[in-house]
């Protein structure tokens, strides 16, 4: 009688462990479907948090060449300027869109820093570029303290705002701005 009693439990653990084999194709189907429609539903969030970190990560790239710029043109007591670059080695003659952009010391157009438009993001501005002179100040051609409003930009829908606007106000002071371009670029 105890070798019989001994062995019911070795049985009635096996029996459970039979019984617990797999999911049946039906449940593996449901949850497939459940688990596309969250993927559905989560990916323009998705897709509108990775172009937001994009557009972010470029404008703040031109803020630096310009801080830098400043920086530069005070330590050096010359004047160094920021413009946009179509072939990443001479400055832009007009303005226009920016695929890339050079920070240069003008007295001897040593090239201090380049930067790269990371498509699909566009930087337009409404300057071929910004020279800081040895006060730290940017001024225009008029001698007044220049004012640019440069935007980067992304042509899509996610996220709402799809610009960011760098901003140079009273020749040193450096902003920039989320801009709800409705999915279009300047």
């Amino acid at each position: 009688m105890r070798a019989s009693s001994s062995r019911r439990p070795v049985i009635l653990a096996l029996r459970g462990f039979r019984a617990a084999r797999g999911f049946s194709l039906i449940e593996l189907l449901v949850t497939m479907a459940v688990l596309a429609i969250l993927a559905a539903m989560a990916y323009p969030s998705l897709i509108g948090v990775v172009n937001g970190n994009r557009l972010t990560t470029q404008a703040n790239e031109l803020v630096t060449a310009l801080q830098l710029a400043r920086a530069e043109a005070i330590r050096r007591n010359a004047r160094v300027t920021v413009c946009g670059s179509a072939d990443g080695q001479t400055c832009l003659a007009a303005a226009a869109q920016w695929s890339s952009w050079l920070t240069v010391v003008d007295s001897d157009g040593a090239v201090l820093r380049t930067g790269a438009v990371k498509g699909p993001l566009e930087i337009t501005g409404d300057a071929t570029g910004v020279t800081f002179r040895a006060d730290g100040l940017a001024h225009a051609a008029d001698g007044s303290l220049a004012n640019n409003t440069f935007t980067v930009c992304i042509a899509s829908e996610h996220p709402e705002d799809n610009q960011r606007q760098v901003q140079l106000a009273g020749g040193s002071r450096v902003s920039t701005a989320r801009v709800n371009g409705g999915g279009e670029c300047p």
